[in-house]
């Protein structure tokens, strides 16, 4: 009855602070990306992004989605849809159109957000720990079919 658990709660893997994948300039990719590690958006994203790390939309970089949920995120390109992340950095080329939900936010000067900002002490971001092969689903934009970025090899 008043037994000890043995079960340890889960420990949650600690967020990846650095750029560990990278979706270049002139490359168009609609989606789902989830997971764990860091990533750097250059080119044109459509989907949602739910990931225990890092985000940077690069000045070059288009995000559109309804969530994009991360634990930082930092924004010199534009993003349209909402945010959810622990801390939230606009420099002064990004440009927001979406509610945000943030436990630290800074901005530049210059830089842009059309939404509410809602100030959190913690932020439950509800992103599970997903298996490797889980992490990504994506799509060409044009493409009927879905293969995940672990499938998909460069032609050269």
């Amino acid at each position: 009855m008043f037994r000890k658990n043995t079960n340890p709660a889960p420990i949650p893997s600690a967020p990846i602070e650095r750029v560990t994948s990278v979706l270049g300039p002139g490359i168009s990719w609609e989606g789902n990306l989830r997971g764990s590690g860091g990533v750097r958006i250059e080119g044109t994203y459509e989907g949602e992004i739910s990931l225990r790390g890092l985000v940077v939309i690069g000045e070059t970089g288009r995000v559109t989605c309804t969530n994009l949920r991360a634990n930082t995120v930092i924004v010199a390109g534009a993003v349209r849809g909402n945010i959810t992340a622990e801390k939230l950095e606009i420099r002064s080329t990004g440009r927001v159109w979406g509610d945000v939900v943030t436990g630290a936010f800074s901005t530049e000067e210059g830089a842009f957000l059309r939404g509410q900002i809602r100030m959190e002490e913690r932020v439950e971001l509800g992103i599970e720990d997903l298996k490797p092969e889980e992490k990504v689903e994506g799509r060409e934009p044009g493409t009927d079919h879905e293969e995940t970025a672990l499938d998909a090899h460069p032609s050269g």
